[in-house]
């Protein structure tokens, strides 16, 4: 495995959007070790989304008022920014699939699914300057990687407590 700092910035083909130094990442909440293995796929996921951050929450299902952070992922701003605006994510029902709701240039937001009275979500924002919905072929991607971190998630019992490992 290599050691160097991946550079975010290049992939983007776009000036960095912060003054950060060049390439530079802040991840929030993989101290405990077994988040990081979200750091991988919330990067692809602001790459293909053209975004700045990638934060993974959940709601108490019967309110679903504000959101806890669970891990985030941000190359703008560090310490990475953890406030996800409630107004901003659809009220999901803890029965639905997995679900994509493209807000174009205010970004993604993706259901995980629902544990312990939980419902998890995914959104990724920031910078983002499309003006259109994601094409076929980078939806499907984005939802292949949101099933990684929901299979982080739910497989290894990270969102029965909302802790991790």
């Amino acid at each position: 495995m290599a050691d160097e700092i991946i550079d975010l910035t290049r992939y983007l083909k776009r000036e960095p959007a912060s003054e950060l130094p060049r390439g530079t990442m802040s991840l929030w909440g993989a101290d405990d070790g077994g988040r990081s293995r979200f750091a991988l796929p919330l990067w692809r996921l602001i790459y293909l989304a053209r975004a700045e951050r990638a934060v993974i929450s959940w709601a108490d299902a019967a309110r679903q008022g504000d959101l806890t952070p669970f891990i985030a992922l941000d190359v703008a701003a560090d310490p990475a920014r953890l406030h996800v605006d409630p107004a901003r994510v659809p009220r999901f029902r803890p029965e639905e699939g997995p679900s994509l709701v493209d807000l174009v240039d205010e970004g993604l937001v993706i259901y995980l699914g629902s544990r312990a009275g939980r419902i998890w979500t995914l959104v990724i924002d920031g910078g983002t300057d499309r003006e259109e919905v994601l094409a076929p072929s980078s939806r499907e991607d984005v939802l292949f990687l949101a099933g990684e971190c929901a299979g982080l998630l739910f497989l290894r019992d990270m969102a029965d407590d909302g802790k991790g490992f």
